[in-house]
């Protein structure tokens, strides 16, 4: 008994350490055919192991002028050391983000060194330098994975893929169907998930460049787990229609008009978590009806985000609707909570707001929590945005009414921002019930609306 209690004991510590201190770096298989940044040079490795080469990926960001930055990821679960040698110019001053990740770091020469603990997704900024950063994704450890196409699984190996019926820009996923994106796998086609149920898309590789990234319509139990979207043309995710949708460890990149990252159109029962958006429109946004999608939406949380908008708003809820139904569609219960927001850059006033519901075409908009979330210094914008709205570009009527909102957690540590607003449209298309509990603006803590902009439609303003 006693032998078999200190082999227990030896196999437990050893067993802890495996699974405490884990790297898989990617196969160099498909990084040679997308582009490489010389900018910076990056290795990781276990503690006091050998460092591991990583390719650096250039991503391209911000429409407003189109800059060259750099993306490397690799898997961890534990203690992992990173080290980044920046190549050109001189270090002198580092910022590594979200600042309340709290990651320490020493600079030697051109080189930064810090260790991370867990997986996490992080921008690394030097010189005040927003454009040319690195982002660095470290990932958890993969749950699922697969070396072979058989039945029910669609394999993409390391290397690039395209549709096998070019000019079709599009691969179509069938019902209970996993598709696996191996690490190092590059898919150029947006993948299809329509009218399709119990589908997973899986992996660590990269859809680059496609129209879209992954298009979910009128499809139920769909999971989106681990996968990265390099610079599409339109969506990064684009829902319409769908129920019980799952993302999660998404990342994404975009720098054209209207290539939003997570649109969703009249979905519902939909969890989003740990993600990482960087994209010149809304990062995530939430509508109602619109094009071949009617019905409302509900049951939407985002949480663990880290999100970027280059252009327009981090967060965007109700501004397309039914206009030519009866009564209004109603999009409710929404919890957005534990995000980072790292920047937030918009010229045109009507589209302004870290956090923001425009509610438009005869919406109702309801029970919306805003929790946890911590809203870095920005180009041009403001922190807060609830409006009932007449949109003549993209609204036929105005929005219905906008209702329960709560702004709860709330952090802001910059200047500059314009006046946040709560506006009704008139008095049968008001804003009620709008609250906001610790909410602290530069170090002090929010006591009234008294700096925001609000008119006679607004009701029942609560800040504590």
């Amino acid at each position: 008994m006693k032998y078999k209690i200190i082999a227990t004991i030896l196999f437990g510590t050893f067993f802890v350490s495996i699974a405490f201190a884990q790297l898989h770096v990617y196969p160099e298989a498909g990084q040679s055919f997308l582009p490489h940044n010389d900018d910076y040079t990056v290795k990781v490795r276990e503690k006091g192991g050998e460092w591991k080469d990583l390719f650096e990926y250039c991503v391209h960001v911000d429409m407003d002028s189109i800059r060259a930055a750099t993306m490397v990821q690799f898997d961890m679960s534990g203690e992992v050391e990173v080290m980044v040698k920046k190549n050109n110019g001189f270090i002198q001053k580092v910022d590594i983000r979200p600042y309340h990740k709290q990651i320490n770091h020493t600079i030697v020469d051109n080189v930064v060194m810090f260790t991370l603990n867990e997986p996490c997704y992080l921008s690394v900024e030097f010189n005040g330098d927003r454009l040319r950063n690195l982002h660095l994704f470290a990932n958890p450890p993969e749950t699922e994975t697969y070396s072979a196409a058989k039945e029910g699984v669609m394999y993409f190996g390391p290397g690039v893929h395209r549709p096998g019926d070019l000019p079709n820009n599009q691969i179509r996923v069938p019902d209970n169907t996993t598709v696996y994106l191996a690490p190092g796998a590059v898919v150029k086609a947006k993948l299809l998930v329509d009218k399709a149920e119990n589908v997973k898309i899986i992996g660590r590789g990269i859809i680059d460049h496609a129209i879209r990234g992954i298009e979910v319509t009128d499809s139920k139990n769909v999971t989106i787990d681990g996968i990265t979207v390099v610079n599409p043309n339109h969506y990064s995710i684009f829902g319409g229609g769908a129920q019980g949708l799952t993302i999660r460890n998404f990342k994404s990149f975009s720098c054209e008009g209207w290539s939003d990252g997570i649109d969703l159109m009249c979905c519902r029962n939909v969890n989003i978590n740990n993600i990482f958006m960087r994209n010149s429109d809304d990062c995530i946004a939430l509508y109602n009806h619109r094009w071949n999608w009617k019905g409302g939406s509900s049951d939407i949380t985002v949480e663990k985000a880290v999100l970027w908008a280059d252009i327009a708003h981090p967060v965007n809820m109700g501004g397309h609707g039914d206009s030519k139904a009866p009564i209004g569609e109603v999009l409710e219960n929404v919890v957005i909570r534990d995000i980072d927001i790292l920047e937030h850059d918009e010229d045109d006033r009507n589209y302004q707001g870290c956090l923001s519901i425009d509610c438009g075409d005869q919406n109702i908009v309801r029970n919306i929590l805003f929790e946890d979330i911590r809203i870095d210094n920005f180009q041009e914008g403001r922190l807060f945005n609830i409006r009932v709205v007449y949109n003549k570009k993209y609204n036929l009527k105005p929005g219905g009414k906008v209702e329960k909102v709560m702004f709860r957690n709330i952090t802001y540590n910059g200047v500059g921002a314009n006046r946040s607003i709560i506006m009704g449209y008139d008095q049968t298309h008001p804003v009620c019930n709008v609250k906001f509990e610790n909410v602290t603006l530069n170090g002090k803590r929010m006591k009234n609306t008294d700096d925001f902009i609000l008119n006679e439609y607004v009701t029942d303003i609560e800040v504590k």
